[in-house]
């Protein structure tokens, strides 16, 4: 695996910080945001792509691509691969819920400023949402399946799950799958704050993000790039690959309901979970913990509690911990799931459940418990990801203890 985030710009130190308690959010740095509504996200810090890619065709790509890249650099490394011995078999799958925000943005402006013959002629590659895909394949060699998910929130859950799937099929033995967002932009924070789906904690941007506490009042938009390696199983015992956990369902439903707001009556999200768990054969009881999607959005918080309530029944609800790592991410948005499996993936093989920070104020709607504010040692054989996007887009990943 491979990670940049808001909590460090590698696996292990994503997950010290998160165990730790620690947060992403504080002012913004990629603008002057002075005159938004919204001062503050979960940025990158000390994130330098040439260290990953030669500065000239780093000069060429939008942020959400040198993301993706520094990850899958990161995660070919850790997977101890040799793709250009199996380069045929080798495939990826990468998400993204918009893409080249900040290059659209730019050509924008070149359009305005110097008109229309003196736009940047690399601007569409920079802009379109699968050339974080494109980029890793083109850098790492692979030409197996290559493909890109566009699915808003639960983009990189459905990368992951439809990775495993090219798998199941035979098409490929390798997957490199994840996802990417960079959003923090003008255009991308004033988007959201216009639909007052931010929080506005200007005066406390550290606790602004408090997934399922009574005081939450929006998300806090966070930007990051992982990657997993999934491999076929006797293709990586064969190798003697090192194997953090198994991929074992996925689930994926609609709501067809509403262009943001989550399915009133839970039913639907909680059928894409239950799909994943009859593809993975393993019962509700079997669940230890869930990273839940847990936005801190007044509605969505609420509505996923509901979700797994009718998933895993009331009262496997209520002995099952729960954590959303946005409250110390951000909301990632098309790159949220892939951090989050890893953050499940770690869990299940460390038997360490990572916290909900800021969860200081019960709320009757969210009744759960949702591991508040510290990690907690937890035997983690069975973990379930839930990702949810808008325009009603549910996907569930489940992840399971390698026992050889």
């Amino acid at each position: 695996m491979g990670a940049v985030t808001p909590l460090g710009n590698d696996a292990e130190s994503f997950w010290e910080n998160l165990t730790a308690g620690k947060g992403g959010a504080g002012q913004i740095t990629a603008f002057d945001p002075s005159e938004y509504a919204v001062h503050f996200a979960c940025e990158l810090k000390d994130f330098d792509p040439t260290r990953w890619i030669e500065h000239r065709k780093a000069r060429r790509m939008d942020r959400f691509a040198q993301m993706i890249i520094a990850a899958a650099r990161m995660a070919e490394e850790d997977s101890g691969l040799d793709i250009e011995a199996e380069t045929e078999r080798t495939g990826v799958s990468v998400a993204t819920g918009i893409g080249g925000l900040q290059s659209f943005q730019d050509c924008y402006d070149q359009l305005l400023d110097r008109g229309p013959d003196r736009v940047n002629p690399l601007s569409i590659p920079a802009i379109i949402p699968n050339m974080g895909a494109a980029w890793v394949s083109m850098e790492l060699g692979t030409r197996g399946p290559l493909a890109s998910e566009c699915t808003a929130c639960a983009a990189s859950n459905m990368a992951i799950g439809d990775a495993t799937d090219a798998i199941r099929l035979g098409r490929a033995d390798v997957m490199l799958a994840g996802g990417t967002e960079a959003g923090i932009t003008k255009v991308g924070i004033g988007g959201f704050s216009a639909m007052r789906a931010l929080s506005r904690r200007n005066d406390d941007p550290a606790k602004a993000s408090r997934p399922f506490d009574a005081e939450r009042d929006g998300f806090v938009m966070g930007e990051a790039g992982a990657i997993v390696v999934l491999e076929e199983l006797e293709h990586a015992k064969n190798r003697d690959a090192k194997i953090y956990a198994e991929l074992v369902g996925y689930g994926l439903s609609s709501d067809a309901q509403h262009i943001t707001e989550p399915d009133p009556t839970g039913r639907h999200p909680a059928r894409a979970m239950a799909m994943a768990l009859e593809d993975a054969g393993v019962n509700a009881d079997e669940i230890d913990y869930i990273n839940a999607h847990g936005t801190s959005t007044p509605l969505g918080d609420a509505s996923e509690t509901r979700v797994i309530k009718i998933a895993l029944g009331e009262e496997k609800a209520r002995q099952t911990p729960i954590s959303s790592t946005k409250g110390a991410t951000g909301h990632c948005l098309g790159a949220s799931g892939a951090i989050e499996a890893i953050a499940a993936i770690l869990a299940v093989q460390r038997d360490v459940v990572p916290p909900t920070i800021n969860y200081e104020v019960p709320d009757p709607e969210c009744d759960l418990d949702y591991i508040p504010n510290e990690s907690r040692e937890w035997k983690t054989d069975v973990a379930l990801s839930n990702n949810f996007g808008f325009g009603g887009h549910n996907a569930c990943l489940v992840i399971r203890k390698f026992t050889g």
